[in-house]
């Protein structure tokens, strides 16, 4: 299917790696221009470096997204490089343990910014071109706002934030034919989610007991199944779909897990 995404600008942040890279991955198969916003120059160069020798210019802004003034020029670059935005993906952020008992007033509120902060900081320095351009926004979130993880409070609430603010946006939104919908992910095995899984003494045991209870196929969601759902999000294809939590983990979330 032609979503007719071709040459259309999308900011990914958290693009250089895991769910992102999926991301832009998909986007790049149809023809679209991410541009990866990241602060991690290493990732980003090794991604940029992979994609050049197959001929693809990938465009991208370092930029500490818990700064607001760092973000506000990653989106001016954009718009200085290419003169529009078609659309924005709030990816970035971290399942930082930030706990109720074990955390405090500073590292809350520090996840809050790692983990929420930012997506409302990119869709506003976005805006005027989003307008111009009735683009879609669509703000990745997780299970946790939903069935809770324990011990990561901070993020908990930022994704539940996220959800909120996806809904709002929808309604703000509207008198520009501005689309927002989030996509809620659940278990995608990740960079990240590796380094998470090896701290267990026995981290194949630990991966089974998980993926026997994701009910499609007992198997984690892939990067690129999250990639190419995003795009469809993004795209004239999707184009009365707004204000949407559309859950893409193989039925974890609502689906009883004694099947």
């Amino acid at each position: 299917m032609d979503l007719n995404l071709k040459d259309k600008v999308i900011i990914v942040t958290g693009g250089s790696k895991g769910i992102g890279l999926g991301i832009v991955e998909s986007l790049i198969r149809e023809g679209a221009k991410p541009v990866i916003i990241t602060r991690n120059k290493a990732s980003v160069d090794e991604v940029i470096d992979v994609f050049s020798k197959q001929g693809i210019d990938i465009f991208y802004a370092l930029a500490e997204l818990t700064d607001p003034v760092q973000c506000e020029k990653a989106v001016a670059a954009v718009v200085e490089k290419y003169g529009q935005i078609d659309g924005l993906v709030n990816n970035a952020g971290v399942n930082d343990g930030v706990g109720l008992e074990s955390g405090n007033y500073e590292g809350f509120m520090e996840s809050l910014k790692r983990n929420v902060v930012h997506y409302y900081l990119m869709a506003h320095y976005a805006l005027p071109e989003l307008k111009r351009s009735k683009g879609a926004i669509v703000n990745i979130g997780s299970k946790t706002a939903d069935t809770g993880q324990g011990g990561t409070s901070g993020y908990a609430a930022s994704n539940g934030g996220r959800n909120a603010l996806t809904r709002e946006w929808a309604v703000e939104l509207l008198p520009y034919s501005i689309r927002v919908n989030a996509l809620i992910v659940a278990e995608c095995y990740t960079p990240l989610y590796e380094k998470w899984i090896s701290t267990f003494p026995d981290k194949e045991e630990k991966l089974e007991a998980i993926t026997k209870n994701i009910p499609f196929e007992n198997r984690m969601t892939t990067a690129e199944e999250i990639g190419d759902t995003v795009a469809f999000l993004l795209s004239s294809k999707s184009s009365h779909t707004t204000g949407q939590l559309l859950y893409v983990d193989g039925g974890y979330t609502h689906l009883d897990r004694s099947i």
